[in-house]
């Protein structure tokens, strides 16, 4: 069980300590699948890379795995990932995007734009004012 999987654990059992996971959630790396495509050029040679972005009762969904054990057993295979931050991540998500975190497993969390968007606007706040 990771922290990540504890702090939703918690925060199911408890609403109070949702906030606490969206922190974590902002400060945690990510694994997040690339879309492969027919180019010749290695995956870490490339100046652009895309995420896979999969489809599901049509809402778009990004999927980050707090580890690349889990995004590896999700894809059945060894697979092209990016890490980036949750922050990172919600501050590149489009406004319609859902996020699907450790899609899978035993704690899997749905994000929908609306959470996504709160995560935006608790990042900026807790950023230090210059």
């Amino acid at each position: 069980m990771s922290q990540l999987d504890q702090a939703l654990e918690a925060c199911l059992q408890d609403p109070s300590k949702q906030e606490d996971y969206y922190r974590l959630i902002l400060t945690s790396d990510f694994y997040i699948p690339l879309q492969e495509d027919d180019s010749e050029t290695p995956m870490k040679e490339r100046d652009e890379v895309l995420p896979l972005i999969v489809q599901n009762e049509e809402k778009p969904y990004l999927l980050l795995f707090d580890s690349e054990e889990r995004l590896n057993e999700w894809a059945k295979q060894p697979t092209h990932f990016a890490i980036l931050t949750g922050q990172a991540a919600a501050d590149l998500s489009p406004p319609a995007l859902h996020w699907a975190v450790n899609l899978g497993g035993k704690f899997v969390k749905e994000f929908v734009p609306e959470e996504i968007a709160h995560l935006k606007e608790l990042a900026a706040a807790e950023e230090p004012a210059d």
